[in-house]
């Protein structure tokens, strides 16, 4: 994500990375921070309630060139469209790891693909039901993602999508 902000926002100098402390997502912060382009700092927010998202964002807007990511659990989930309006509000980019947040006014979202997730468990689902054992399955990790962005975000925070950005893009929102 941090190659992403890279091109859509290259003033970026500080990006808030909002998590759930009861979410293991916090884990993948290193590799997030060394994706990051060289002097940008990573700031990391640990939310457990509504306040301390508005905190957080609060924290990352009140100086010039900050962005956020958000790490997705259930208090993200629960105020999404509180993150949007105040990422927007502040003029802050945000990406998401999943396009249902960048259809609801995110900026940028590169993750799996759920649909093809939910495929891929039905086809478990199925052999289960078959009778083969759960622990007898092999690991299946995600092998579809989707970048999806949001031109009307992009618009309303003064940012110009690269067009190489725009060619890889799974779906434009306009």
């Amino acid at each position: 994500m941090g190659e992403l902000l890279r091109e859509i926002a290259p003033r970026t100098a500080r990006v808030g990375v909002i998590f759930d402390p009861a979410n293991a997502m916090q884990r993948q912060l290193p590799d997030l921070e060394r994706s990051l382009s060289p002097g940008v700092q990573l700031v990391a927010l640990s939310v457990s309630s509504r306040s301390d998202l508005e905190n957080a964002i609060e924290r990352i807007a009140i100086e010039p060139n900050g962005a956020l990511i958000v790490f997705v659990g259930p208090l993200a989930v629960a105020h999404r469209d509180l993150i949007i309006t105040l990422a927007v509000k502040h003029g802050l980019p945000l990406l998401y790891p999943y396009r249902h947040f960048t259809a609801a006014g995110g900026l940028i979202s590169y993750g799996p693909d759920l649909v093809d997730q939910h495929r891929l468990a039905a086809g478990y689902i199925d052999r289960i039901l078959k009778g083969e054992k759960p622990a007898d399955l092999p690991v299946q990790f995600p092998t579809k993602y989707m970048l999806v962005i949001n031109l009307n975000t992009a618009k309303a925070l003064g940012l110009t999508v690269p067009p190489m950005l725009l060619a890889r893009a799974d779906e434009v929102i306009e």
